[in-house]
């Protein structure tokens, strides 16, 4: 689940692993008033689909050192960059939106 200033923004979603993406925005998110979680997905009905992780998202990921380490750390693989922001990105953010894991 992605999150903007605590308020459930859209679902992101790996429906293969490493190979296809999918962002929608939460209908009553569309209809708040609120921005965006970015400008490269503006608010729309129809899902995002994407074949890599969308940039705004890759871009919450920790890069070099600090990657490695919390890949060893964590037990996940570096190339699984959904992986890795589920496990990063709800607490250790720079911003207004997070991402969370829903378990299932």
């Amino acid at each position: 689940m992605v999150l903007s200033n605590g308020w459930p923004a859209g679902l992101l979603t790996e429906r293969f692993p490493g190979k296809s993406y999918v962002f929608e925005y939460d209908k009553g998110y569309l209809y708040s008033g609120m921005n965006p979680v970015s400008v490269t997905l503006p608010l729309r009905e129809d899902p995002y689909e994407s074949e890599k992780l969308f940039p705004f998202f890759a871009n919450m990921i920790p890069e070099g050192a600090n990657r490695k380490m919390i890949c060893r750390a964590r037990r996940i693989d570096e190339n699984d960059l959904f992986g890795i922001l589920e496990a990063m990105a709800d607490s250790d953010t720079i911003g207004s939106v997070t991402v969370r894991r829903i378990n299932e």
